[in-house]
């Protein structure tokens, strides 16, 4: 059989194989079958078939990814950023947020000691330097506060 026989491999089969190997977001399948140049009907019939099975779950796919990235130690800010590009819903992220039930401030001072060790920044530079590792990690001000140790009269 040639490559250009009637043996087309369909955009079904193409995300279902996609779906074997990890967990994705609907958009991000989306965007991989149509790099693969099937029909937008065809997609849409793919993705909702993979949605009625249970293959395809953007809360499940959520869920995973918080999880990894807060053993990766980031923090909340970033998570969010990262899954909105995912093209993961405001609700779904919510909803993930809420059922992992983190201390945002000791994790931030958990990820701040397996950096930094139990030593204090001894200068300006370095105080910059970790404050700067923190924001980069996804942490908001008052958390970076909290994991540094900074008070409001330094």
């Amino acid at each position: 059989m040639t490559k250009n026989s009637s043996h087309k491999v369909t955009a079904k089969q193409v995300a279902i194989g996609y779906l074997s190997r990890r967990d994705h977001a609907e958009m991000e399948l989306r965007i991989k079958l149509q790099g693969k140049h099937y029909g937008q009907d065809e997609i849409d019939s793919a993705i909702t078939d993979c949605l009625e099975h249970g293959w395809l779950n953007d809360h499940r796919y959520t869920s995973l990814i918080v999880r990894n990235s807060i053993a990766k130690g980031l923090g909340e800010l970033r998570l969010r950023e990262e899954l909105k590009k995912k093209g993961i819903s405001e609700a779904i992220i919510n909803l993930v947020f809420e059922e992992c039930d983190v201390d945002w401030f000791e994790h931030a001072k958990d990820v701040a000691l397996r950096k930094f060790g139990i030593s204090d920044a001894d200068t300006l530079k370095e105080k910059a330097k970790r404050y700067r590792f923190m924001e980069y990690r996804g942490f908001d001000s008052d958390q970076i506060s909290y994991a540094l140790n900074i008070r409001d009269d330094e």
